[in-house]
């Protein structure tokens, strides 16, 4: 890595040293704050989850169903990265308690796209509200550059298909 860092910017500061210099301790830091952001990030929606005997699985199941309304299943195997079994665990929960329904594809009758129901909108709004509202605060209080600065991080750590299935959601909503 030269000077000016991988994409050829000058380096920023963490804790008052060159971010070309981390030490271990920093990284550790930087890891720890993660999982702590992570436990607040998710500790409301955690709340109103257990009420209803669902899990985070559930939750991002109804974010991304309602980012993508009509995203078909296999889409959503893509998205979250987990197996068939495992995402048909949950939808067959959201669909059976009416939060979820699964329409069978115009084109391809073998696919199903998945829409949330009004109830299933309803959670969602509540379930990220919460996490609106903490994000909002947070980057209220660190600026617009901190802003910038937490995305490209948060960016950097994904692989090459989450950053794809990431960069695909936000450009198309699918």
């Amino acid at each position: 890595m030269t000077e000016g860092g991988s994409h050829g910017r000058p380096m920023g500061h963490f804790g008052g040293e060159s971010l070309l210099f981390l030490t271990d301790e920093q990284l550790r830091q930087g890891i720890e704050a993660m999982f702590f952001a992570y436990r607040g990030f998710t500790a409301d929606p955690d709340r109103i989850l257990a009420l209803m005997s669902y899990g985070r699985a559930h939750h991002r199941a109804i974010h991304f169903i309602n980012r993508a309304p009509g995203t078909t299943v296999n889409n959503m195997l893509t998205i979250l990265g987990v197996t068939k079994q495992s995402l048909n665990r949950v939808l067959r929960t959201l669909i059976s308690d009416g939060l979820v329904e699964s329409r069978v594809g115009v084109t391809d009758k073998r696919e199903r796209h998945l829409h949330l129901t009004e109830e299933g909108k309803k959670l969602e709004a509540q379930l990220s509200d919460a996490q609106r509202a903490r994000m909002r605060a947070a980057y209220k209080d660190a600026g617009p550059e901190a802003v910038q600065g937490f995305k490209k991080v948060l960016e950097a750590m994904m692989d090459a298909d989450m950053r794809r299935a990431y960069v695909n959601l936000r450009e198309t909503g699918s």
